[in-house]
């Protein structure tokens, strides 16, 4: 295969790379920078885009966020290109503090209590959930009697105040970067311009000046010719 990597890797260097690329951050996030100011579109539309993508970051649809930021970007008439892009501004390095933010937003707007800290019961709740939706997958085809306790608790003690305190954030996240990139978007492309068509008249001057060349010495061309043809 013309794309197959030379070297595999195995499934802990997979793993490390996704929580810190062979790179670093830095380098990936100048990669996805070149990649989103190089689309060819419109920069409010690449900027929408972007946004939807931060935007996405805040949601807990972890697994989902492409297809997420894809139908927002979709919906507000953005690049969906720019807009998976965007979905990088979260990061493992990031998550952490989106949750924490997320959570204790939600349960603010929800009234309920947010236990700061409290990760291990956070990470026993994300247990329980996926316990119960293996157990009962087993009840399906078994005779265990199915329970959705643990599910139902992750739900409401996370899931839920996840997703109503991410809107909030979320959209501030998502209008400044939609702001911040939108100027930086408009100038790189203008710029680029103003390099191709200096590059085109560079050429064009070029050909023009070989033409004159051509026609003040039209001899100087004839022996050129007939050189040529002797060689022959």
């Amino acid at each position: 295969m013309v794309f197959k990597r030379r070297d595999r890797r195995s499934p802990v260097q997979i793993a490390s790379e996704f929580v810190y690329p062979r790179g670093g951050w830095t380098r990936a996030f100048h990669y996805v920078k070149h990649r989103v100011r190089r689309l060819p579109d419109s920069p409010e539309r690449i900027a929408r885009g972007i946004g939807a993508g931060v935007f996405t970051a805040f949601t807990p649809f972890y697994g989902l966020h492409f297809v997420v930021a894809a139908v927002l970007a979709r919906l507000i008439n953005g690049n969906i290109l720019a807009a998976l892009s965007g979905t990088f501004f979260g990061n493992p390095l990031t998550y952490v503090p989106i949750g924490v933010v997320c959570l204790q937003t939600g349960h603010f707007l929800l009234g309920t209590q947010f236990e700061k800290g409290d990760t291990k019961g956070l990470m026993g709740k994300f247990a329980g959930a996926i316990g119960d939706l293996k157990n009962n997958l087993f009840a399906m085809f078994t005779d265990r009697v199915a329970d959705w306790h643990g599910l139902a608790q992750f739900y409401h003690e996370v899931f839920y105040p996840y997703l109503i305190g991410g809107i909030v954030p979320g959209m501030i996240a998502g209008v400044v970067c939609y702001f911040l990139s939108l100027p930086l978007i408009r100038t790189y492309q203008q710029r680029r311009r103003d390099r191709i068509k200096a590059k085109f008249e560079e050429i064009k001057q070029l050909a023009e000046s070989k033409a004159d060349a051509s026609i003040t010495n039209p001899l100087g061309s004839a022996a050129g010719l007939n050189k040529d043809s002797s060689d022959v």
